[in-house]
């Protein structure tokens, strides 16, 4: 194992749109949403065993998550865990977070991952990320893993790469959630992958990187050398974030920049973003429902229901339903309408705050 080797894993997120189950309090990479006994944070940080040592793992959350995530991952020190006083999106996370490690290593070679993915082929994953670490290390180059679609799915990024010879191919360019219709150019082209927002890169890189295409945030956080593992860095951080804007990763720093590779990666990937997905990724019953929770069902098919184990659900007469209940909130609603859970997250914390 390269000692050299670390892990950035974002895990800040509320979640909204897996709404009841991930609450504002308690987000679903806190939870056990696959029945696995392990949480997805969890299980993001089993993936990367055989890829970096324990005391190289660091975990970039909500200060108002610090304690969730050392109760997860007692493995981790304090100051392996980065507590953001404010959401700037992925931007200013990546940032804090490699600068720091650019502090204590300056030849670290960095894999970026969310905590609440999901990825079913562990091996094939661990596999691609060795060789995306491995190209990273070898030039001034920025990686990212590109999904191999199987449809054409208008709720991921896509990425256009070179036709070449290898494993690691250029990136021409980067295209935002497409129509359907466009979507379905992608797929046909075949020069197009799900973007899976997962990034490998060295410290220098990425420091190069933010210097040249987002100058604000290198000064800002590279401010912070005489802090990062001190008694200070709380301070520092919690000043830094009121100067930074809010900006993903992708527009600050990935389509600015020429110097983009892309390996490509069937590794059974879903962002696990609404319910919809989680739905697509688990295993079915004879009417192809997901069932997770004490139920009697009666002409249900194609439905997602998670209830908790200690109340009996009956359920006559649904298909294609999402049935959710988790802590005091009940939602039952079209599977193809899930994109309204934000209106009804939105809604419900108009009546009182303790549904959200």
């Amino acid at each position: 194992m390269n000692q050299n080797n670390y892990v950035i894993i974002m895990a800040g997120g509320i979640g909204t749109r897996f709404w009841p189950f991930s609450r504002i309090s308690n987000p679903k990479q806190f939870h056990d949403v696959l029945g696995t006994g392990r949480t997805l944070l969890q299980q993001t940080a089993d993936r990367f065993e055989h890829v970096c040592p324990p005391e190289n793992v660091y975990v970039v959350t909500s200060e108002d998550y610090v304690n969730l995530v050392l109760e997860q991952l007692p493995f981790l020190s304090k100051s392996q865990v980065l507590a953001e006083p404010i959401r700037r999106n992925t931007a200013p996370c990546v940032a804090y977070a490699s600068y720091k490690i650019a502090k204590q290593n300056p030849e670290a070679n960095i894999v970026v991952a969310p905590a609440d993915h999901i990825i079913l082929k562990e091996k094939a994953f661990e596999s691609k990320i060795l060789i995306a670490l491995d190209a990273a290390a070898k030039s001034d180059v920025l990686v990212t893993l590109g999904i191999s679609p199987t449809r054409p799915d208008t709720g991921y990024g896509y990425i256009q790469y070179t036709k070449e010879e290898g494993e690691v191919k250029r990136v021409q360019s980067f295209r935002e959630k497409p129509n359907l219709a466009l979507a379905e150019e992608f797929l046909a082209s075949g020069e197009y992958v799900w973007n899976a927002g997962i990034f490998i890169w060295t410290a220098k890189s990425i420091r190069n990187a933010f210097l040249k295409h987002s100058p604000r945030l290198h000064e800002i956080f590279e401010a912070g050398n005489e802090s990062y593992y001190s008694e200070h860095e709380a301070h520092f951080v919690h000043n830094a974030y009121q100067s930074c804007e809010s900006i993903s990763i992708d527009y600050a720093i990935m389509e600015k920049s020429d110097n983009v590779y892309v390996v490509l990666g069937d590794i059974g990937w879903s962002d696990l973003g609404t319910w919809k997905s989680l739905y697509e990724v688990s295993d079915k019953d004879e009417h192809g429902n997901v069932v997770d929770g004490n139920t009697m069902l009666y002409e249900v098919k194609d439905s997602i229901i998670k209830t908790p184990q200690g109340k009996l659900v009956v359920i006559k007469g649904l298909e294609n339903f999402i049935v959710a209940e988790y802590d005091n909130v009940l939602m039952i609603c079209p599977k193809d309408q899930e994109q309204k859970v934000k209106d009804f997250v939105a809604d419900a914390g108009e009546k009182d705050s303790c549904f959200i």
